[in-house]
């Protein structure tokens, strides 16, 4: 449950990362309710957010230090921080257009007694780290709920400050020149 350092120059896109690590994202989840999945306002792009979802499944159910230890935490947060870059590309068009993840707010549900949110929202931190590189690195937050929608044990919400289009091909060659 350890993650390589973001610090180091890596010239590889998003989506090189993505593939350099055997992961194909998912399609972006609708909405479930009344709201936008993400907003784009100025140069920031606002998520809704994101639940550990596969083919509209929930793949994790329960409370973290009940039904969910706290591996099984950090694979849902994991999946779910996979859903928020799957929306970020369906907003984008391109992840490479993503200058900076600027923030990951993670909520749980918890049973009474549970105390290694930290660890747990690792998962999510952990990906967003390695898809991005230096660009992924994120103050984040981490709350505790005792009930979830749907009895999903985490959601990730992400804010990326992002770049036009036509910006995005020449900040990358840029960045790494």
């Amino acid at each position: 449950m350890h993650s390589p350092s973001v610090d180091t120059i890596d010239t590889r896109t998003p989506e090189e990362r993505l593939r350099a690590l055997g992961i194909e994202l998912p399609p972006a989840a609708p909405a479930v309710g009344d709201y936008a999945p993400t907003l784009i306002t100025g140069n920031l792009l606002f998520m809704s957010g994101q639940l550990p979802w596969i083919a509209g499944d929930l793949k994790f159910k329960g409370k973290m230090g009940a039904e969910l230890n706290v591996e099984q935490g950090y694979q849902a947060f994991r999946l779910s921080a996979l859903n928020a870059i799957a929306q970020l590309k369906a907003a984008l068009g391109s992840l490479d257009r993503v200058k900076q993840i600027v923030r990951l707010e993670g909520t749980m549900g918890c049973a009474p007694g549970f105390k290694d949110q930290p660890k747990v929202l690792d998962g999510a931190s952990h990906i967003v780290n390695q898809v991005f590189g230096p660009r992924g690195r994120h103050t984040r937050m981490v709350y505790s709920n005792n009930e979830m929608p749907m009895d999903s044990p985490t959601l990730v919400v992400l804010t990326a400050e992002i770049m036009p289009r036509d910006r995005a091909t020449r900040f990358s060659a840029a960045l790494w020149s």
